[in-house]
């Protein structure tokens, strides 16, 4: 039966059948179990899930995972969900705020969270479908995993291409945004010859790993610095163009950088990479979620982003996505049964299977949700701003639910030593901040002065920056 393809037909002459219609129907042939599909409409019998469990999975009986990934639409049939799953109310759509706080997030009252920027805050429903998924897990261990996890995976896998606009066989789930960068650059397999090129905002843990394969293989390195404001999304394509030379080989950007979180034009700087035939990397682990994403559109080699952070997954889950063209290179750095069986198979030993927070971002509307934070950041930001007489990191058009805020330049100037402002100084900062304010929030130096990250979520309103800004001006005054 290994000829057979996911979009195989069988003619109803072939073999004797009972014919129930729009049910799946099991027949013997040649003593394998084919599982089929009839339609009301149609004279054949439509192959809806994989034809064969192949061997390539070990001991593993369930479907392949690259056919049914492959299946178009009319064709692929979603397996059963064997558990009950939390469901949304749709009374809750527009209550934001503390309202949606204490019902759908585990945050405490404690602590006023202002840091989502880091790692997220789970929705309670996620985490108690992960929960259902190990109870039912352990129920049958063998029955899940041998023969059930793939077919829900690639259920996941479906649903989210259609969230993020790429076709299934394009993405594999993962476990976090590094552990796909890690697997784009390792097999990259770069040499002397090549030279890859990167913004100074790229996160510091990629930086690093930039670093590493440069000692290892020998290749350059081009980092570029960002202006110290920017103006707007113009001013960074046309330091791009005008940076992005012909020696460059690879380029590396952040949809979001962790530290400076202006939203980068990065339709357009793919655009430029493009014109210049440099394959491109997107590190959009900020994006899912905080940014409306159509990977088609983008049209990067490659895009990475974390399903925890601003999508309020469970943690452990996320997505690299690979074009097509390259997706014989890029191998998982974790090797197990899935080798030899195409990209998604390779990188399916790495995934997470739990995207309950689908349905959540459905029914409120991605777009409501985004209008919320972006609203609630620009007037916490604003408010921030005149209160203690500074300026934002950037205009304030190039943030949507984070931004960065200059801190009373007196609270600078009194821990600056040698008049240089370092992370020490901000490390002081925000462990004041979190120790005697209760307040979770990164304080970042940048151009010799201290500024404040906000992030802003569902579960914030304005009265969590209020607390900030008075902290804040407590600190300047026992300064001063």
């Amino acid at each position: 039966m290994a000829e057979n393809s996911a979009n195989t037909t069988l003619d109803q002459g072939t073999v004797m059948l009972t014919i129930i219609t729009e049910a799946n129907v099991l027949i013997k042939k040649k003593g394998l179990v084919i599982d089929i599909s009839y339609s009301s409409d149609s004279s054949k019998f439509a192959f809806a899930r994989s034809t064969v469990s192949r061997r390539d999975f070990g001991s593993f009986h369930s479907s392949n995972v690259q056919e049914l990934l492959s299946l178009t639409e009319d064709l692929y049939q979603p397996p059963d969900i064997p558990i009950d799953l939390p469901k949304f109310d749709a009374d809750d759509r527009g209550a934001y705020g503390k309202d949606i706080k204490g019902k759908h997030f585990l945050l405490g009252d404690e602590y006023t969270f202002l840091n989502h920027g880091a790692f997220g805050s789970v929705l309670k429903e996620a985490l108690d479908a992960v929960q259902a998924w190990q109870r039912y897990t352990e129920a049958q261990p063998l029955k899940f995993l041998d023969r059930e996890l793939f077919p829900q995976l690639v259920h996941v896998s479906r649903r989210l291409c259609n969230f993020i606009g790429c076709t299934p066989t394009d993405i594999a789930l993962i476990e976090n945004a590094t552990t796909g960068t890690n697997a784009v650059l390792k097999s990259m397999k770069f040499s002397s010859s090549d030279t890859i090129y990167y913004l100074d905002c790229t996160y510091g843990a990629v930086k690093k790993l930039l670093k590493f394969i440069s000692s290892e293989n020998g290749c350059s390195l081009k980092e570029i610095k960002i202006p110290s404001f920017v103006e707007n999304q113009q001013q960074i394509i046309d330091l791009v163009r005008s940076t992005l030379s012909q020696e460059c080989t690879f380029a590396v950007f952040d949809h979001i950088p962790s530290n400076f979180p202006i939203i980068m034009p990065i339709k357009e700087i793919v655009k430029v990479c493009k014109e210049r035939n440099i394959p491109v990397f997107i590190d959009g682990a900020h994006a899912l979620g905080s940014l409306p994403i159509k990977l088609s559109d983008i049209d990067a080699d490659f895009y990475v982003s974390n399903a925890h952070k601003w999508f309020c997954s469970a943690k452990g889950c996320a997505f690299l996505y690979i074009k097509r063209c390259w997706q014989n290179k890029i191998r998982s750095q974790t090797v197990s049964h899935g080798f030899g069986s195409g990209f998604n198979s390779e990188f399916i030993w790495t995934a997470a299977s739990n995207m309950t927070v689908l349905d959540f971002w459905s029914l409120h509307n991605p777009d409501t949700i985004r209008k919320y934070i972006y609203g609630l950041v620009a007037e916490a930001s604003q408010m921030l701003a005149t209160k203690w007489d500074t300026k934002l990191a950037a205009s304030k058009d190039m943030f949507g639910s984070m931004c960065l805020i200059q801190l009373p330049e007196c609270i600078s100037k009194n821990l600056s030593q040698d008049n240089k402002v370092t992370y020490e100084q901000a490390e002081i900062v925000q462990n004041v901040l979190y120790r005697d304010f209760k307040i979770e929030v990164p304080i970042k130096a940048h151009c010799n002065s201290l500024y404040v990250r906000i992030s802003g979520h569902l579960y914030n309103d304005l009265s969590d920056y209020e607390r900030l800004c008075d902290a804040v001006c407590t600190i300047a005054a026992k300064l001063s």
